[in-house]
This record gives C-alpha cells, sequence and structure tokens, in this order.
C-alpha cells in the first residue's frame, strides 16, 4: 500500500498541553506500531481529543514531541488523516466532497474523479454520489467523511470519537469501515467512550485520566486485569472525576 517507506512508529515522548496553566495532557509517553488498532479510552475530560490533535499536528505540544518514525515531521504528503466526531461536509455533493479532499494530494486531477468514485462504491455509497453531502444523515455523512479519508490513502487514521451522535446502526456501519481499513493495512488510532466499541475493535488500549496516561496496554488485558484503579472503575461504568 505504501511500499517499503513507513512513517511509523509513531512515538509521542513527554507530550504536554497547557492552556491557563493547566496541563490538559499531562506528560503523555506512547508508542503506536504498525497495523495495530489503538483505542484511546477515558472519562470525559481525560485528554483524549487533544492527544489525537496533538498526534495529527492540528495543535503544537506546549512541550515534548510527537515523531513519526523518528522523524519530527513527516516529508511529502501527510501520510495520515483524520476523522473527526461531527465532520464538516462543504456545500456541495458527496462526491465532490471527496473530490476536494483529493484536490490537496499527488493525485491528479482525472485520477481524484476515479479516486472518488472507487472511495464511494468501495463503501456502499454510490448512490449518495450526486446527493448534497449537507442533507445527508448522520450516519451516512460519517461514512461519507471516512471513505473520503480513506481515499487519501493514509498510512494512520486517526479517529475521534467517530460514532458517538450515531445510532446502532449507523454505528455498526462505521465499525465495519474501520475493519475494512484495518484489513487495507491502515494503521488505527481512536478514542471512543463505547467500552463495547472498544472490546471489539482494539489491539491495544491507553487510558487516559485528567491528562495523564495510566496505562498502555493489549486490549484483552485491559479489559480483564486493569492496572489502575480509576481504569477498573471506568470499565465497571462508575463515573471518574
Amino acid at each position: 500500500m505504501h511500499g517499503s517507506f513507513s512513517i511509523l512508529p509513531l512515538r509521542a515522548d513527554g507530550l504536554t498541553y497547557v492552556i491557563r496553566g493547566r496541563a490538559l495532557v499531562d506528560n503523555v509517553s506512547f508508542v503506536v506500531a504498525r497495523g495495530t488498532r489503538t483505542i484511546i479510552m477515558g472519562p470525559n475530560g481525560a485528554g483524549k481529543s487533544l492527544t489525537l490533535r496533538l498526534c495529527h499536528g492540528l495543535l503544537q505540544p506546549s512541550s515534548g514531541s510527537v515523531t513519526w518514525n523518528g522523524a519530527a515531521q513527516v516529508n511529502g504528503r501527510k501520510r495520515h488523516a483524520m476523522v473527526f466526531q461531527r465532520p464538516v461536509m462543504l456545500r456541495r455533493s458527496a462526491l465532490a466532497n471527496v473530490v476536494h479532499a483529493l484536490s490537496l494530494t499527488r493525485f491528479s486531477s482525472a485520477d481524484r474523479q476515479a479516486r472518488a468514485s472507487e472511495a464511494l462504491a468501495r463503501f456502499g455509497l454510490a448512490e449518495l454520489a450526486r446527493r448534497p453531502a449537507r442533507i445527508l444523515s448522520g450516519g451516512e455523512q460519517q461514512r461519507l467523511a471516512m471513505a473520503r479519508a480513506w481515499a487519501l490513502d493514509p498510512e494512520v487514521l486517526f479517529l475521534d470519537e467517530p460514532t458517538s451522535a450515531l445510532d446502532p446502526a449507523a454505528t455498526r456501519a462505521v465499525e465495519e469501515m474501520i475493519e475494512a481499513f484495518h484489513a487495507d493495512g491502515m494503521t488505527i488510532v481512536m478514542t471512543t467512550h463505547d467500552l463495547g466499541q472498544a472490546r471489539r475493535l482494539a489491539d491495544q488500549v491507553l487510558f487516559l485520566h485528567h491528562g495523564r496516561l495510566l496505562e498502555q496496554t493489549p486490549a484483552e488485558e485491559f479489559f480483564e486485569r486493569p492496572r489502575s484503579e480509576a481504569a477498573r472503575a471506568f470499565i465497571k461504568g462508575e463515573l471518574l472525576w
């Protein structure tokens, strides 16, 4: 999919993000290996979304670093993409939304149309191609945002609570897309508050609480034998403050 060159592993070292004197992400260090599915979990305000944005480069850390295969910057086109909780749709068709995303990449204009059509067809969205993206249902918009990210051919896909606003059927459709991305060789880093979803999708879990990383564990071990009291309470469904 990407030849022999890889931007992975992704390494966060002492990642810290401070606003008004408060560390919302506090000295977080972890590694994401190639081909894995990493789920970032934790209660509201734990710093999950901020950690994703720091890794994706949307925010600059107050201190600490994010490195890709040993380099601070990824050379050439961006090899990682991000899907947000509520995707932004342009005032144009579903197909044109994907084509527009591809306009910022190496794809030629003829290739963009073909690649965009392929992305929609691959994920069962071809019949929506001509519809204005803004009138699609929430689930359709989220699937379109996922297809748009897939079309970019990223090596790493960041997903920020991609199903939190969706009904169970739409959630299942998005999870199936995530599984397909992973089968295509993409490395997945995703936040969710849904324990069932994390059990279904995760290879490893990063558990954050008050901006600190309490655990980085294989998923099975996290759910069976959490190491921290906060993680045990979270898995039991108790509120954490």
